[in-house]
């Protein structure tokens, strides 16, 4: 089992920045890929960006390249997502999320099923 635990989320104005974290316990955090997902009101969960194990590889949805950051650090089992240039359009519960797939796997981890364990989630609320 891996407990996930996100913080960081609050109020701020659009244009400014918020900076999240999910620090995981129980099973070796090491190997498992890392993601950031977000619902909004009355809207569909989507994937927001992740992180390969090893931290060398970076996927980002479109909406968010440029203006987000998602990093690791295997020896605190700690995942960040630093947020940028925060629009109203953000505003969502963010959930980080984490699993383990085949080494042979090569895709960007962006789905929900190539994820085992959530977070509770934070929420982010950018005003206009």
């Amino acid at each position: 089992q891996v407990q996930l635990v996100e913080s960081g989320g609050g109020l701020v104005q659009a244009g400014g920045s918020l900076r999240l974290s999910c620090a995981a316990s129980g099973r070796t955090f090491r190997r498992y890929h890392m993601g950031w997902f977000r619902q909004a009101p009355g809207k569909e969960r989507e994937f927001v960006a992740s992180i390969s194990w090893t931290g060398s590889s970076t996927y980002y949805a479109d909406f968010v390249k440029g203006r987000f950051t998602i990093s690791r650090d295997n020896a605190k089992n700690t995942v960040w997502l630093q947020m940028n240039s925060l629009k109203p359009e953000d505003t969502a519960v963010y959930y980080c999320a984490t699993g383990v797939l085949p080494s042979y796997y090569r895709g960007s981890y962006s789905k929900e099923n190539e994820y085992d364990y959530w977070g509770q989630g934070t929420q982010v609320t950018v005003s206009s």
